[in-house]
């Protein structure tokens, strides 16, 4: 297995028994997991790998957020104690943390009926709300609160795109890929133009964020969620931000167009679970599109990076830019109306 984790001195910190089975699941993109049978039962093994993740103390506030998450009664899997007490087993320089196995599935928006739907909004913004309730203020956690970010300098996006369109022409041989990232490049460098004037101002107001909410980080049982994973970007941001950005990942369709019935409902279970307003919304809408014109981390991941892992997001993810700037106004009715 490759990488494989150090188990036996692993399981010598936890009383988890011995390994019987270890295999890889394949779907996170930052860290490594995988499915761990021991003597006494079935676990998720998480070895903390991406180096901007990976500090132990980082990784021991998000343990304790989702230990308080579950007192309070949020769907998560608080990781489990070793013997001398602490959630976070570091081996050879590498961070481990020991969570319960959950035995779910992932669902996209398109496997959910609008019922579920406004149960996702509703999720989202019960996890916002108890987030401003377990995790301490920024000056008391001893940490400055981030300034409100600035948003993308379309003059920084127009050098990146002219860089990008320089490795798709070397890249030997050209496939199918290369040809559409070269149509991408120019139908976007050609809205930014276009649109230029309609950069957004600095963002608002922030708060305590799970940071990855989408569908591979949230496991249904049956028809309810069972449990939301991966907190390794936890941290504090502009929460109807990561609302919109959510509804952008579970909601897209393969074409590139947002199901908006479905993002309707779903945000107004968002806005009444959570208390954010109509006008915080559709600010969050106008910045996250911004957002998405000016990203292009799926093309940077394959040609600076060699790294294919989200190639098969790209063709609906780029086709989303284009298709929102063109329903711009009833993306935000759907999600401020």
């Amino acid at each position: 297995m490759p990488h494989a984790p150090p188990l036996g001195a692993l399981l010598r910190q936890y009383a988890a028994g011995s390994a019987v089975a270890c295999e890889p699941v394949d779907q996170g993109l930052l860290n490594r997991g995988y499915r761990l049978c021991t003597t006494r039962g079935r676990y998720f093994l998480k070895h903390h790998f991406d180096p901007e993740t990976a500090d132990p103390a980082a990784i021991a506030r998000q343990h304790r957020a989702t230990e308080r998450l579950a007192g309070l009664g949020v769907p998560v899997a608080p990781p489990l104690p070793g013997r001398d007490g602490r959630t976070v087993a570091v081996i050879g320089g590498h961070a481990y943390a020991l969570h319960p196995w959950i035995d779910g599935r992932h669902r996209h928006g398109g496997q959910l009926t609008t019922g579920q739907c406004e149960r996702l909004g509703s999720l989202l913004g019960v996890v916002h709300a108890s987030l401003e309730r377990v995790m301490p203020a920024p000056a008391r956690a001893g940490e400055k609160a981030p300034a409100a970010a600035d948003s993308a300098d379309p003059a920084d996006t127009f050098t990146l795109i002219d860089d990008l369109l320089g490795r798709v022409r070397r890249h030997r041989p050209a496939d199918t890929f290369d040809e559409l990232a070269r149509h991408r490049l120019l139908e976007r460098r050609a809205l930014l133009e276009q649109h230029a004037d309609r950069r957004p101002p600095r963002g608002g107001s922030v708060g305590w964020v799970h940071g990855d909410f989408h569908p591979f980080n949230l496991l249904y049982k049956g028809d309810a969620p069972a449990a939301i994973v991966d907190w390794d970007r936890l941290g504090l941001r502009p929460r109807a931000e990561e609302a919109v950005r959510a509804a952008a990942i579970f909601f897209v369709r393969p074409v590139g167009a947002l199901d908006l019935p479905k993002v309707r409902a779903y945000a107004r279970a968002y806005r009444r679970t959570a208390g954010a307003t109509p006008s915080q919304l559709a600010a969050a809408v106008h910045r996250v599109w911004w957002e998405r014109l000016n990203d292009f981390w799926m093309l940077r991941w394959h040609y600076e990076r060699g790294d294919t892992r989200a190639d098969p997001q790209f063709p609906a993810a780029s086709a989303l830019a284009v298709w929102w700037t063109r329903e711009y106004d009833a993306v935000c009715e759907a999600f401020a109306g």
